[in-house]
């Protein structure tokens, strides 16, 4: 499978493979950073999955309305 093929949203998910060696950084050294850097990785790859969701088309207003006009900004 060649990288180009890869759903944007899968390789986010993917990245969750970074939570293994925080897990073991964790355990071996201090609970304490364990637990924050893996709250840091959940929050990234969070972020990187929803940035990378598909996004519903909506009109400039935000409603996703359309409204009748020709174009140039003023009503009717």
């Amino acid at each position: 499978m060649a990288l180009e093929t890869v759903a944007p949203r899968l390789a986010a998910t993917a990245g969750l493979l970074a939570i293994v060696p925080v897990l073991i950084y964790g355990v071996t050294d201090s609970g304490l950073a364990g637990a924050v850097s893996a709250v840091n990785v959940v929050l990234i790859i969070g972020s990187l999955y929803l940035a990378m969701s598909p996004v519903e088309g909506t009109h400039a207003d935000g409603h996703g309305q359309d409204h009748d006009g020709d174009g140039n900004g003023t009503a009717g």
